[in-house]
């Protein structure tokens, strides 16, 4: 699918007589397992049975698994890991030096943040961008890959969701030094040039409007450079993001209406922020308006979290989602599409 077919299929709106249109349907997958390519098929073939249209494939070979994703009639995006670069052994050997660095001066690296995986690079660096740059350029130069899905293209949480507070013991109601970055040589070389400021020495970096900008400026480059590398190739680019543009820029420094990008996919996983169903909805609603505002382009999926989803329920959000006016829907993840949820879902797509 080039990427003009992939924007011609997000060009759908409201049915006549004013009624929401049918959204699509996507899933995030898991490359990993030692299926073999009929195993994969068969997988596929069950969910594109359900009425979902499109994979986001995260690892495993893309040669087994984009052929068997097409064979049964799915639009394949390589799911792709950004600024989180935990499996990344050759970087983490011969560039410590472009891991990300806390308020408190530790790197992510040698001290990640909440969990093991969480190191992560900093997208200020020009060497950073190049070779992130050049790996959604590789990827999107094979040709049975439909496009690229960006995600972890972000810092790390400063605050986490309200529903993960009492998972990690922490109270974030303020943002704390061990979860502040980045304060890495280049950032603070970069930011002191522009404002005359390192943010060190700021009173209260947090408060100060322009280093707040400077950071998500840094991620909305890195974003910009990807995009122009994977458009180049005719492919669609897409995006995992967080829940609105507001929570978005606070949480994890991303400007996501800025990006002008085919699609994002915010994860509006509603039991993270302790919200109800219909918080799905005004999340939609907030994150239209926002990219409508940057100048429109981007179409919007829902990201769905199966396991806070009862097939009732599931039904609901993407009712919710839809009259909201996302053009489809996204679900995490394949392994958890049971039968009961995966009737569900062909139930919702199908009103």
């Amino acid at each position: 699918m080039k990427r003009r077919d992939f924007l011609t299929a997000l060009r759908h709106g409201p049915t006549a007589g004013g009624r929401a249109a049918r959204v699509d349907a996507w899933t995030w997958v898991g490359g990993g397992g030692d299926r073999d390519a009929d195993e994969w098929r068969r997988s596929f073939a069950r969910v594109r049975g359900a009425g979902i249209s499109g994979v986001l494939v995260g690892g495993g070979d893309t040669t087994v698994l984009g052929d068997a994703a097409h064979a049964e009639g799915l639009s394949f995006h390589r799911w792709t890991w950004m600024c989180n670069r935990n499996g990344d052994a050759r970087v983490q050997a011969e560039h410590p030096e472009w891991f990300a660095v806390s308020r408190e001066g530790k790197s992510s690296l040698t001290h990640p943040p909440y969990v093991g995986y969480y190191k992560w690079v900093c997208p200020t660096r020009p060497a950073v961008r190049a070779y992130l740059r050049d790996l959604v350029d590789r990827t999107a130069a094979d040709p049975r890959v439909d496009g690229v899905h960006l995600d972890y293209i972000r810092y790390p949480d400063v605050i986490l969701p309200r529903g993960l507070w009492g998972k990690y013991g922490l109270v974030q109601d303020r943002e704390l030094p061990q979860f502040d970055f980045c304060y890495c040589d280049v950032c603070r070389e970069t930011f002191r040039a522009q404002s005359g400021v390192d943010p060190l020495d700021l009173p209260d970096p947090p408060s100060n409007e322009a280093w707040r900008r400077f950071r998500w400026d840094s991620v909305t480059a890195l974003v910009k450079e990807c995009r122009e590398a994977v458009h180049a190739r005719g492919k669609a680019i897409t995006a995992a993001v967080f829940p609105t543009p507001r929570l978005a820029r606070r949480l994890v420094r991303q400007a996501w209406d800025e990006w002008h990008l085919d699609a994002v996919f915010p994860m509006l996983y509603s039991a993270f922020y302790l919200e109800d169903l219909p918080w799905i909805g005004t999340s939609v609603t907030e994150g239209l308006k926002a990219l409508t505002a940057a100048g429109g382009g981007t179409s919007l999926r829902a990201g769905l979290y199966l396991p806070s989803l009862d097939p009732d329920s599931l039904i609901e959000a993407v009712e919710i989602a839809r009259n909201a006016g996302a053009r489809g829907i996204s679900l995490f993840d394949m392994g958890a599409l049971d039968d009961v949820h995966l009737a569900a879902v062909q139930e919702a797509l199908r009103a």
